[in-house]
């Protein structure tokens, strides 16, 4: 299963993300819904350090990626999070066996 935990400051804009594990839906390399959570995952990352230039701790290893923010989220930040979020609750509506979001 693909754990994605989000995390949140008080005034509930994201401050960072983690996944981590394989859905196990496919063999490896095969996995759409592995393949959907790590674009949307990675692509986020990419998106707030090459974009809007923030700087970010992260971790990227295989079935595992944390991203968390130095500084604190903004609109823009909260753009990319958010809309990767939507995704990603797209994907656990399509395989609740494979994917869980906790907040």
């Amino acid at each position: 299963m693909i754990e994605i935990r989000i995390f949140s400051q008080a005034d509930g804009k994201m401050s960072g993300f983690s996944v981590t594990g394989h859905s196990g839906t496919a063999e490896r390399g095969q996995d759409i819904v592995c393949a959907g959570v790590s674009s949307l995952t990675q692509t986020a990352l990419l998106g707030i350090m090459e974009y809007l230039h923030r700087e970010v701790d992260y971790d990227i290893a295989s079935g595992k990626l944390t991203v968390k923010l130095k500084s604190d989220p903004d609109d823009l930040t909260e753009a990319i999070m958010q809309s990767m979020l939507l995704g990603l609750i797209e994907i656990q509506k399509l395989s609740p066996e494979a994917v869980r979001i906790s907040r």
